[in-house]
């Protein structure tokens, strides 16, 4: 799937379905907030939501005292539907539409958080070119908290393939760079009721 295609099947989704009509909203972010608060040294923490969208992790952070916070999504959609929920909240939030395989960090990041955009990338090319974004936006020292579907996961999201992992196949993917501090499995529940397994890793930028 190219970067085109892929921008046009998500505006597509965020255009014509509600919050409670796609598998993976959550209304409390767990455990997003929960592992972003383990690694984050301090409220100042520079944070980066990858693949971000419309979710409520930002509204979370926010409420939690974090204020260096960028949002990057591939849907301008998904970011307009965050933007005017936050209203003057979130303000001093950078919101970036652009695809994450594309994106030129202009910084490094204290904490990068990606749920369920990662694991999208089923071709090398494209994992490729997210994990140069990676090691060029974090930090020495910072973090990566990264979900995906678990080994046990569905193999479909979306009407997409993708790529399933569990922490030790993710920290290879991810290469020797970053080392695995902490991982975890969890149960998401879908707004219809139907649960799929993640796993989630922290992964710490050498």
């Amino acid at each position: 799937m190219t970067a085109s295609d892929r921008q046009s099947h998500w505006q597509t989704v965020y255009l014509t379905k509600g919050e409670q009509q796609v598998s993976w909203s959550q209304a409390d972010p767990q455990p997003s907030l929960r592992l972003i608060e383990s690694v984050a040294a301090s409220r100042d923490a520079s944070i980066v939501d990858v693949g971000g969208g419309a979710s409520r992790l930002v509204d979370a952070l926010l409420t939690d005292g974090f204020h260096t916070l960028t949002v990057l999504d591939i849907s301008d959609a998904a970011l307009t539907r965050a933007r005017e929920r936050l209203g003057a909240a979130g303000e001093g939030v950078r919101w970036i539409a652009r695809d994450a395989t594309l994106w030129q960090p202009e910084q490094v990041f204290d904490v990068w958080h990606d749920r369920a955009a990662f694991h999208f990338l089923v071709e090398e090319a494209d994992r490729s070119a997210y994990l140069d974004r990676l090691n060029r936006g974090v930090r020495p020292g910072g973090h990566a908290v990264v979900g995906t579907f678990a080994l046990d996961g569905p193999e479909k999201c979306s009407g997409l393939p993708v790529q399933r992992y569990d922490s030790v196949t993710l920290s290879r993917t991810i290469g020797p760079a970053f080392e695995l501090v902490a991982q975890e499995p969890h149960r998401h529940v879908t707004p219809w009721g139907a649960t799929q397994s993640f796993q989630f890793s922290v992964l710490r930028r050498k």
